[in-house]
């Protein structure tokens, strides 16, 4: 794409930090993404990688299995929302959500009945992969390949403001259409601009569902592992999902990891001697050791007290900022949920993700050693937990001179 500059060469991390080829430092404010738990170069999670990587670096996991995989499987599973009795690894968030439509598609298949219909929040975002795609509100990422998508009945977001008229709009499809399953980000929409749920709402729309005898898919790529204020979002809710879909945050940050956890209910429609109805999905690198191992180590990390006093301290800095600002003329919709903060910034260039105040602002807090992903004119914090008070203190202050002053008003569109 030409109207982008030149990547930033990266040469090195340590901390919340990002260091570029001339050595100047970014506080990396989005995680790398949303999957830096604990900041780079973490000590504990490198020696676990090189440890795994001096005993056993890969392995098929079709017949085969190890160690680093059993264990994280035992040690996470407990820790999950609901009562989720198996994992199913794969290599990225897409994967993970697209197994579980599979999975939900594939238990009505295997029993004999005919549901076929996937229901997704309006703005919904599931991955790039033509599955994920597939549940994924259609627009910019999904227009090239509108017409080879399977259909997704969409239903409003569950905010405060609009409860009813999400519930009632899946209450008719449930009663008109064959639906397999329901897929929602829970709490957090995050690519839809960190749209931000109603728990309640989401919870009739969980139990609804489950009362037509459909699954609920609840895709925790982003939310889990800490980010809203609960290891898991789900965690928050009344009603339990059917799967719940990880990646991210899985390893830390280091090497790309995805689960797709499930309850037995799932997992009995394929645990037969049919040999149809078997799951036949697999990836070459499924359960990397190494992965699996750099895991272990990220979820001890987070357990610990420091890890849990680290994120309370962010969810808290963030809630007194958000009330700080929230009258500032320049912004609407001031949100918060766990250690992630967003505020839509006023424009008259047009909202969404193509809005020209994205650059603005990229630009405005790069010249401030500060890393943002902007989406369009969505301003959002989402740090790793080792963030400083210092590096925090420092970002709050540059969001209030960009609020407060003109000059971004003037930066180049790149």
């Amino acid at each position: 794409m030409k109207l982008r500059p030149n990547a930033i060469g990266i040469t090195r991390g340590q901390g919340a930090l990002l260091f570029d080829e001339e050595g100047k430092s970014y506080i990396d404010a989005v995680s790398s993404w949303w999957v830096n738990l604990h900041g780079h170069a973490h000590p504990v999670i490198a020696d676990a990688i090189y440890q795994q990587a001096n005993t056993l670096a890969h392995c098929m996991f079709a017949g085969l299995t190890h160690e680093p995989a059993v264990a994280y499987a035992e040690q996470l599973l407990p820790l999950l929302p609901g009562t989720m009795s198996k994992v199913f690894y794969s290599d990225n968030g897409s994967c993970a959500t697209e197994i579980a439509i599979k999975m939900a598609l594939q238990v009505f298949h295997n029993r004999g009945a005919v549901r076929k219909t996937i229901v997704a929040l309006e703005g919904s975002y599931h991955g790039d992969t033509f599955g994920a795609m597939a549940a994924s509100s259609r627009g910019l990422f999904t227009a090239p390949f509108d017409d080879k998508l399977f259909q997704v009945v969409f239903i409003p977001v569950p905010t405060s403001d609009n409860a009813a008229v999400s519930l009632a709009a899946l209450t008719k499809i449930l009663a008109t259409q064959d639906v397999a399953a329901l897929i929602i980000e829970p709490l957090v929409q995050g690519a839809a601009g960190m749209q931000m749920h109603n728990a309640h709402a989401l919870s009739a729309l969980f139990k609804a569902t489950h009362e037509h005898g459909a699954f609920v898919i609840a895709d925790e790529v982003m939310t889990g592992f800490g980010r809203t204020g609960t290891l898991f979002a789900c965690e928050q809710l009344t009603e339990s999902p059917d799967m719940i879909c990880l990646s991210k945050g899985i390893t830390g940050g280091t090497l790309p990891l995805a689960i797709t956890a499930c309850s037995a209910d799932v997992f009995d429609a394929f645990y037969t001697d049919d040999v149809t109805h078997a799951f036949y999905h697999g990836h070459s690198y499924t359960a990397n050791p190494i992965a699996c191992a750099a895991a272990l180590a990220s979820l001890k990390l987070l357990l610990s007290d420091e890890s849990t006093t680290r994120r309370a301290y962010i969810e808290t800095a963030h809630q007194r900022f958000a009330q700080e600002i929230r009258q500032n003329e320049r912004i609407d919709n001031v949100r918060t949920c766990g250690t992630i903060i967003a505020m839509t910034i006023k424009t008259v260039g047009g909202n969404g993700y193509l809005s020209y105040e994205r650059d603005r602002i990229y630009h405005y807090f790069l010249a401030r050693g500060i890393l943002l992903r902007p989406m369009g004119n969505v301003l959002y914090l989402i740090p790793p937990y080792c963030i400083t008070h210092e590096q925090l203190q420092h970002i709050y202050q540059a969001i209030r001179e960009f609020l407060e002053s003109d000059s971004h008003a003037d930066l180049p569109i790149i």
